[in-house]
């Protein structure tokens, strides 16, 4: 799914153990870019789920619930989150839909965040990449390349 380019470090993310594998089986991969001093840039991760046949993905109900996930957990933690009005993309060839958010605390941005969704009538698929506010603006190029190569399994 994703050839990560030098810089960044691939965490391994397990799938649900115990579970038999069934159609809506997910893969998931993440990785990190650090500065330096090992303090996290930016963080990109690519969550993909198996469709059970017959099943209609609503992305922009995916991406509405994502958003206000986010949003929730940020609040959770003392800092305000405002997105933008959703837009028409791509992920790979498949139609998607994304949202970048800002975060702030006490007025300063310190975070920011994009959310991608997109489905095929076998896959769907889930994008999110955020940074520090510095962090951010500085990968958002390297960020966009590494989304522009992505090669889904079902994109044909």
């Amino acid at each position: 799914m994703i050839i990560w380019p030098a810089g960044w470090e691939v965490e391994s993310l397990p799938t649900e153990s115990g579970k038999p594998v069934q159609p809506s089986v997910q893969v998931r991969q993440r990785a990190v870019k650090n500065d330096q001093s090992g303090n996290p840039l930016m963080v990109m991760e690519l969550t993909q789920t198996r469709l059970t046949p017959g099943h209609e993905v609503n992305v922009p109900g995916v991406l509405l619930e994502m958003r206000k996930s986010v949003q929730v957990n940020f609040a959770r933690s003392g800092l305000q989150s405002v997105c933008k009005h959703v837009r028409e993309s791509r992920l790979s060839v498949v139609p998607a839909l994304e949202t970048t958010c800002t975060i702030t605390q006490n007025g300063v941005h310190v975070l920011t965040q994009t959310l991608v969704a997109a489905a095929s009538k076998e896959m769907a698929w889930s994008l999110s990449y955020a940074g520090s506010a510095d962090g951010y603006t500085a990968n958002k190029e390297e960020a966009l390349r590494i989304r522009e190569s992505l090669r889904l399994d079902d994109a044909q």
